[in-house]
């Protein structure tokens, strides 16, 4: 019998997950289960970057069928399925030369540099920045993204293409359960126009799928993942305070078939840059930008021949309709059952069709004031929706939706918030088609960072003097002078792209 105060001997769970960087990661996994509640998460996640290792070690060296690929596969798939029990989600991230395993940095050690180094130069090479999961993949989802993964000599080899590559692969072979995201950018002074456009481009791809999957899940009454949504908000966030401008760029795209899922999106944008404006801090931000993703959940509960119907709708189908804000509010308290769902989404998505006056809908019993959320929510909706072509209406000039919205009362918007709206977007909002006076069109990219040019924004010329359509543009700054003090172009008016078969989203994406 030992004394008491002789240390006892470690068990073999203890010394395995000392290190955890042993020859064999089924030693590894075998020591999990004997530890109390598994291990800690910065265990975990080395032993996780060491079975990624094996897995990417054996594909390079046998065929799929082999005995020691598939042990690799199920080992890896072991160690996820125990990081998702212990934390709901396995959040892989690269910054710089470090890796993070759900937010806390893995301890690089002598035995397992190799393993390291391996796998964030695998990472970094195919343009991944962080590999999230939520759920436990099957073999052959790690089978088809280690061996995409390991296909050098296929697609492009620019890191910043390739992960565009490695996810269509993936969605073409049904493989959906990894969200990738491309590496944090870090010195935004030294990133080019176009690598903060491609960036921006792959934030609003990201937002658009997954607003997609949660709409289609809650109408066919399914859970959703709610992590996923959170992670896109938060990408966004990230994205507006990093290039606002590329963003926000974006929600001119408007594609009419996907209306539902693109104009949640673009609100979500519109009200985080807004509210950016408004000097809310990151974690405001990011209740904003979850409200205003989910503003028209509600819709979800709506039988799609109402919402998608071309004819003027009847008054018991608009009665239908407008009950999307308490159909909201009820399916966002669903989710706060079984998740972290802010309270401030649920009041945006019963407020947001109120008005400030409260003479819209849902109608109240007595006086209220409107949360800050909603108010700022319901100007990105209403702006949204009126320069969007959707069944029932025809799109209306962004710089004449937003003098509607100053000089018109009945709208009911707070008019301190759209003052802020409007200087945010400018006199001649991103996406406006203008002409100068030179005879050339353009489309406006930017506001001016000089407030005193605001009438004189970014713009990228769309055709010459002639009429004849330039592609993909030129983009010329309004600001620049000539030597004499003269200026070059000078918009003179706004124009309808459709009468010159122009589509503005056409020089955004």
């Amino acid at each position: 019998m030992s004394d008491a105060n002789t240390p006892s001997r470690p068990t073999q769970a203890q010394r395995a997950l000392e290190n955890p960087a042993g020859p064999r990661t089924s030693q590894l996994l075998s020591a999990i289960t004997e530890a109390p509640e598994g291990a800690d998460l910065k265990r975990l996640g080395r032993v996780y970057v060491l079975a990624f290792a094996g897995a990417l070690r054996n594909l390079k060296l046998y065929p799929v069928e082999n005995a020691a690929v598939q042990k690799a596969v199920l080992d890896l798939i072991a160690v996820t399925s125990e990081i998702l029990r212990l934390s709901q989600e396995l959040d892989l991230r690269i910054s710089g030369d470090a890796l993070f395993m759900n937010g806390s940095q893995l301890r690089l050690e002598a035995d397992n540099f190799a393993s390291f180094k391996m796998v964030s130069e695998k990472l970094k090479a195919n343009g991944i920045g962080e590999l999230h999961l939520e759920q436990p993949p099957l073999p052959r989802d790690y089978i088809v993204l280690l061996s995409t993964l390991q296909q050098d000599s296929a697609g492009p080899r620019a890191p910043e293409e390739r992960l565009d590559w490695v996810a269509g692969r993936l969605s073409d072979a049904g493989v959906r359960n990894f969200l990738l995201a491309p590496p944090s950018e870090t010195g935004e002074e030294r990133r080019t126009n176009a690598q903060k456009k491609e960036a921006a481009k792959r934030v609003y791809a990201q937002g658009i799928a997954v607003t997609k999957d949660v709409v289609n899940s809650i109408r066919l009454g399914r859970a959703s993942g709610l992590k996923r949504v959170k992670r896109v908000v938060q990408t966004i966030v990230d994205q507006i305070l990093a290039d606002e401008t590329s963003l926000v760029g974006l929600t001119t795209i408007r594609d009419y078939d996907e209306y539902t899922f693109v104009h949640s999106l673009n609100v979500c944008i519109f009200s985080v840059a807004l509210g950016r404006r408004l000097l809310l801090d990151k974690l405001q931000l990011y209740d904003l930008g979850m409200a205003a993703l989910f503003h028209d959940i509600g819709k979800a509960r709506i039988p799609l021949d109402v919402l998608n119907k071309s004819e003027k709708l009847s008054e018991e189908e608009w009665r239908l309709l407008t009950t999307h804000t308490w159909r909201g509010l009820l399916t966002l308290l669903q989710f706060r059952a079984s998740a972290d769902m802010p309270y401030r989404s649920m009041v945006v998505a019963y407020e947001h069709h109120m008005r400030v006056d409260q003479t819209g809908y849902p109608r109240t019993v007595r006086e209220r004031d409107l949360s800050i959320f909603s108010k700022i929510v319901a100007i990105a909706d209403g702006f949204d929706a009126a320069t969007t072509q959707r069944a029932y209406a025809n799109p209306v000039a962004p710089a004449i939706v937003l003098q509607e919205m100053r000089d018109n009362p009945r709208r009911g918007m707070d008019p301190m918030l759209v003052k802020a709206f409007v200087a945010m977007l400018g006199i001649y909002p991103v996406g406006t088609l203008v002409m100068l006076d030179t005879f050339e069109l353009a489309v406006v990219q930017g506001t001016d960072p000089n407030p005193e040019m605001a009438s004189r924004p970014v713009v990228l010329l769309v055709s010459d003097a002639n009429g004849n359509v330039v592609y993909p543009g030129i983009e010329v700054a309004l600001s620049l002078q000539n030597p004499d003090g003269t200026f070059p172009r000078t918009i003179i008016k706004t124009e309808n792209p459709e009468r010159y078969g122009i589509r503005i989203g056409d020089y955004f994406r």
